[in-house]
């Protein structure tokens, strides 16, 4: 996720701010790290394979808890 820059409270700036993001040319993210990429890579990959690992039963049982969890009353 990439932050947007604060926006200038001056009009000029804030006009030239606005033309720079639209023609690309304003400040770009940083390039993630490599450790974090292969960790947001092996993320992706990580739920799919669990989810066909898990058999039908269990995957019940995980999403009732879920549930549980999600409408608990305090």
């Amino acid at each position: 996720m990439s932050k947007t820059p604060k926006r200038p409270r001056d009009p000029n700036q804030l006009a030239k701010f606005i033309v720079d993001l639209s023609t690309g040319q304003g400040e770009q993210a940083p390039e993630l790290p490599m450790p974090v990429r292969r960790a947001k890579a092996a993320g992706a990959k990580g739920g799919p394979a669990r989810a066909k690992s898990l058999t039908p039963k269990q995957r019940s049982e995980i999403a009732s808890v879920a549930a549980q969890a999600r409408w608990k009353k305090t």
